[in-house]
């Protein structure tokens, strides 16, 4: 009986220990989750430093880019605001579901969810600041907070968070805003071939690319945010821009100008084991990747 006792009490040992380590184990799988940033802007096709645009000045941006990869062929499903933002929020191209004209709010079938709430569903904080522009009626409660006030700050402490912060200032109703002092010098804006060689037009791109600047401040500002909050370690970061420039044969033109965006994803050292093959900090990737992989790609993290 005693030799009973002692092996009973060593197999209680055992299993404490067992499961204390599943228990902890458990704990860290879900403590270890990323955060997740994405940082958007209206209106801007791939016209970065780090795309090789000279003209640019984007130092934040390209800083990121050092350490993360860029997508050299990245597109939007959609040369205008809403379709493409609904493409990205349902992960189904437009003409699925029947949203490819602007602002045509249709009812969707039973079952359809908007990504973020699979992540709300498993214990992320989801925080939109601040437009939506679906073509789409919300499916229940889609973020926990979206506003021009939402913050992943403002989630519990230790709690995993994805972020959208959408920036304006580059949109198209931003391009002619006169009277303008300009930083980047018209008479040296490369004009492309399909535009006019004028005055007018050289001020509306160099304006454009003023815009880019000031959004990449912007950006830098929810960059440096994560860093003083010590998580820059723990989050992954994307940037991309809705759809191409806000000008003539861009915007609301299915063409490469109105399509192609850039994007930059950014993943910590720490989960490098989520990232895809061709991922390398301060690559580039020629991979042809589209708004429709970005819900997907968001949730197999």
């Amino acid at each position: 009986m005693r030799g009973f006792l002692v092996l009973t009490r060593s197999w209680v040992i055992i299993a404490a220990v067992f499961f204390t380590a599943s228990y902890q184990a458990a704990q860290c799988e879900e403590t270890s989750r990323p955060n997740i940033l994405w940082i958007t802007c209206e209106d801007m096709g791939p016209h970065l430093g780090c795309y090789g645009d000279t003209y640019a000045n984007t130092p934040n941006l390209d800083q990121l880019a050092a350490k993360g990869t860029i997508y050299t062929r990245a597109w939007s499903t959609a040369p205008v605001c809403a379709p493409a933002r609904t493409a990205i929020i349902s992960g189904m191209y437009p003409s699925t579901t029947g949203s490819e004209h602007m602002r045509s709010l249709l009812p969707h079938g039973t079952g359809l969810k908007f990504y973020p709430q699979f992540l709300r569903e498993i214990g992320y904080y989801c925080t939109n600041n601040s437009k939506e522009d679906y073509n789409l009626e919300k499916p229940g409660q889609v973020w926990d907070e979206s506003s021009g006030k939402a913050h992943w700050k403002n989630r519990q402490p230790g709690q995993p968070f994805f972020a959208i912060f959408n920036f304006t200032v580059t949109h198209e109703s931003q391009v002619r805003r006169r009277p303008h002092e300009w930083v980047h010098d018209p008479a040296k804006v490369r004009v492309p071939a399909y535009h006019p060689d004028t005055l007018e037009v050289r001020q509306d791109w160099a304006q454009y690319y003023d815009n880019i600047t000031t959004m990449d401040r912007m950006a830098g500002e929810k960059l440096k945010e994560i860093e003083e909050a010590g998580l820059a370690d723990d989050t992954i970061v994307f940037f991309y821009g809705d759809h191409g420039p806000g000008l003539p044969r861009c915007k609301r033109c299915p063409y490469n100008s109105g399509l192609q965006v850039g994007l930059i994803v950014y993943i910590p050292p720490k989960y490098k084991h989520l990232a895809p093959e061709d991922y390398r900090p301060g690559g580039r990737s020629s991979r042809l990747v589209s708004f429709i992989d970005l819900g997907p790609t968001l949730l197999s993290l």
